[in-house]
């Protein structure tokens, strides 16, 4: 592969572009041993959540896993630009929340990504606010629905669906706090700019609060770095500094500023299917690569550690 030129921006981009083509170039991912479940979450606004929770599901889909979008943000941004019809009136996500349809009754297909479904969000979503507060276990109705979604799946004979994205918006509202309760795995998109980390210390706190009361197993898996401009100073301080905070969590892909992914979701596509060979496209691919190579080699580690646990517990029987 050829190596980056960096005497010249454009001449290193291009480089590593092509490097990029070549290593994804008929890349099929891993699948996870059971669905992963993801939260998008950044309470600052602006920093690519949407964004990336449609080309990351894209890319994923692309990689040959079944991937399954909940759009759970009443502006239904994500429902747009993945092609999802959600017109008032349209089954979507705010009747399984409110009024227990089942989740299988809201999905729709992504006609121009095969493996990739949309439980798409309505105007009516911006009333489930109020609505949620009289209810009985407001906080689990989101999970609840999906983990009945995938025990049909199971009985029916479906192929099951390996990762889950749920898309939410930016306040900390019961919305928020449902999608907190049904996922396992935070992703939190950061933008490279000078407010990047405010807010974060306070999203990692209400995490905690999350953990504490309604959900042990939730936890920040991955951190993407968003709206990166490697030209700048400031972009690579910020990225350095983040990588220094969360060694572990954040992926080493970085989504570059981009003017064919900010003009993908006016033509209800993702950049993945708008321009696939553009730089922003690319990145996104690599970036689902790499969080689908590091959920296999989580599942390999637990199995690894459950069979050296199995093995000293019968020697110790022995």
């Amino acid at each position: 592969m050829p190596e980056a030129d960096e005497t010249t921006p454009l001449a290193a981009q291009l480089a590593e572009d092509v490097r990029r083509r070549i290593k994804l170039q008929g890349a099929v991912f891993p699948s996870p041993s059971e669905p992963r479940v993801f939260t998008i979450a950044n309470q600052k606004g602006g920093v690519g959540k949407t964004t990336t929770t449609v080309n990351v599901a894209a890319a994923l889909a692309m990689g040959g896993l079944n991937v399954l979008v909940i759009d759970n943000d009443p502006q239904g941004n994500a429902s747009t630009a993945l092609g999802i019809d959600h017109h008032s009136g349209v089954p979507s996500i705010y009747d399984v929340i409110i009024d227990d349809v089942p989740l299988g009754d809201v999905i729709q297909p992504c006609e121009a990504v095969p493996g990739l479904f949309c439980a798409p969000a309505t105007i009516d979503l911006s009333g489930a606010e109020i609505e949620l507060v009289s209810m009985v276990a407001r906080e689990n109705r989101l999970r609840n629905a999906i983990r009945d979604h995938v025990l049909w799946r199971e009985r029916e004979g479906l192929k099951p669906f390996d990762y889950v994205l749920i898309d939410c918006p930016p306040s900390l509202g019961l919305l928020t706090i449902n999608a907190f309760v049904a996922a396992r795995e935070v992703l939190i998109p950061i933008q490279c700019e000078y407010y990047a980390l405010e807010g974060l210390t306070q999203l990692l706190k209400n995490i905690e609060l999350i953990r504490g009361h309604l959900n042990p197993d939730l936890h920040v898996s991955t951190i993407l770095l968003t709206m990166f401009d490697g030209r700048t100073n400031l972009a690579r301080e910020v990225a350095e500094e983040v990588r220094s905070h969360f060694p572990d969590e954040t992926i080493e892909s970085t989504i570059p500023r981009s003017v064919r992914i900010s003009e993908a979701p006016s033509y209800g596509q993702t950049v993945l299917t708008y321009d696939g060979g553009s730089t922003g496209a690319l990145a996104y691919r690599e970036a689902a690569q790499e969080i689908a190579e590091r959920g296999a080699l989580t599942t390999t580690d637990h199995q690894g550690r459950g069979q050296q646990n199995t093995a000293e517990a019968e020697k110790e029987n022995r």
